[in-house]
């Protein structure tokens, strides 16, 4: 059994149809939605979005426990231009920034925002890390 591998990344949400919303105006298309979770296909992965009472409950915490995170969720783009693209359409959409994008000093280009949640996405180019023509890592 290979143990390094995510299969699925679970994001807690107050308002499942306004994240639904904040991820589907980014283009996001919902594999599946049913009560209180939707899940997104990542292509080996799955993303869900849940209700943050509910995935509370199924931990066994109190919603004021789950808190935050210290984590940040990534997408690489091939491009510059494609990552100011994408910062844009997610403030478009609902999203805050948090450092607008710009040369890192790791030789890429990166910039952070928070979906309406808060939890936090880097939009960032990566030259040590080519992307195949599905955008996946190479």
């Amino acid at each position: 059994m290979k143990a390094n591998r995510i299969t699925l990344i679970t994001l807690g949400v107050a308002d499942l149809e306004r994240a639904r919303a904040y991820y589907e105006a980014l283009g996001w298309v919902p594999e599946s939605a049913e009560g209180a979770v939707a899940f997104y296909d990542l292509g080996g992965q799955k993303l869900g979005l849940y209700d943050r009472a509910k995935l509370a409950e199924d931990l066994g915490r109190a919603p004021e426990d789950l808190g935050a995170g210290a984590m940040t969720l990534a997408q690489n783009f091939a491009a510059e231009a494609e990552v100011d693209a994408a910062y844009e359409a997610a403030l478009a959409a609902g999203a805050a920034p948090c450092k607008r994008p710009e040369k890192t000093f790791w030789g890429g280009y990166s910039g952070t925002l928070a979906d309406p949640d808060g939890h936090i996405w880097e939009y960032a180019v990566n030259p040590f890390w080519p992307l195949d023509d599905e955008g996946r890592l190479a």
